[in-house]
């Protein structure tokens, strides 16, 4: 069963062609809205997919929401259930990617006030495979871009408008040849990637940059950082990292909802330890690999898990 396309907007259940909005709508000029990316992770054993942290992601955009004074109807169990029962519709049997969006959905331009502004709620879901190729070490590129303060744009939280200069970054390091980018925050310590949380790894140590140095508070950051403690018996340490310090690592991996785990075996064009996919990094993909779909029992409270129609 291929699936069917369907989203949410306006409060009903639309075909995904059909959920459109005017040119007026004031989040699409001044990028007043707040997202999310949430995985679907199909488990074809059990018929099922599981959507990983769907509460925690749902908590996250109510945050980003109050702070662009976005009030929904919703709390975070109705945006659970509204998400459950239109994935269980479109019938995927695959990887989705699941984008809620709470948005000013005013008509009006012009207008910088937020307090004035009506807010509404959208959700599609889309298949999606591979984000970056996670079966390789990639090769990243330190941007000339830099993660702005939270000061300047709010950090913690996903808004639109924040990820322009991620997508100037992206698109910097594709250009040059590179998979992704890495981010420095405004005076020069390591932020994050385009899209994704970093880890280091040296000797027995990781690291991961703070939420002083601007990088998101990342869900599945988060999560392995659960994982090599409980799993690995390693402690994760969060501190300010220097840009050389990644040139001298023994591993580097990306984590995201988008990009799962990611090594990555080039940085500036230096090596990152043998270039490959380190052994401390293999081990954390094979178990989240196994968490987020649902094969491993100790983690099953972070699943939720929907059978698609007709299965």
């Amino acid at each position: 069963m291929p699936g069917q396309a369907w989203a949410f907007l306006g409060g009903k259940v639309v075909r995904l062609e059909d959920a459109k909005v005017n040119i007026m709508t004031h989040a699409l000029h001044y990028g007043t809205a707040a997202f999310e990316g949430i995985r679907g992770n199909w488990n074809e054993e059990q018929g099922k997919t599981f959507v990983f942290r769907l509460r925690e992601h749902y908590e996250r955009l109510l945050r980003g929401g109050r702070i662009l004074k976005i009030e929904l109807s919703y709390g975070a169990d109705d945006l659970c259930r509204i998400t459950t029962d239109l994935l269980e519709r479109c019938g995927y049997r695959q990887d989705v990617y699941i984008r809620p969006l709470a948005f000013k959905s005013a008509e009006r331009v012009a207008n910088l006030r937020l307090h004035e502004l009506a807010s509404d709620f959208a959700l599609m879901i889309v298949p999606f495979g591979s984000y970056i190729d996670n079966d390789r070490a990639i090769r990243c590129q330190t941007s000339s871009w830099r993660r702005p303060d939270d000061s300047m744009m709010p950090t913690g939280v996903k808004l639109t408008g924040l990820y322009t200069t991620s997508i100037l970054a992206k698109t910097e390091a594709i250009m040059a040849g590179f998979d992704e980018a890495i981010l420095l925050n405004y005076d020069g310590h390591v932020s994050e990637g385009s899209g994704e949380n970093i880890f280091v790894i040296q000797g027995n140590r990781i690291s991961t940059p703070t939420e002083t140095d601007n990088a998101l508070l990342g869900i599945t950051r988060d999560s392995v950082m659960t994982l090599c403690r409980k799993e690995l018996g390693m402690n994760v340490v969060e501190r300010r990292i220097n840009r050389s310090e990644l040139y001298l690592s023994d591993e580097i991996f990306l984590t995201g909802t988008a990009a799962h785990v990611t090594a990555v075996g080039e940085l500036d064009n230096r090596k990152v330890g043998g270039g490959g996919i380190g052994p401390v990094t293999r081990q954390i993909q094979d178990i989240y690999a196994k968490v987020v779909t649902g094969r491993n029992p100790k983690y099953l409270h972070w699943c939720t898990p929907v059978t698609p129609a007709g299965g």
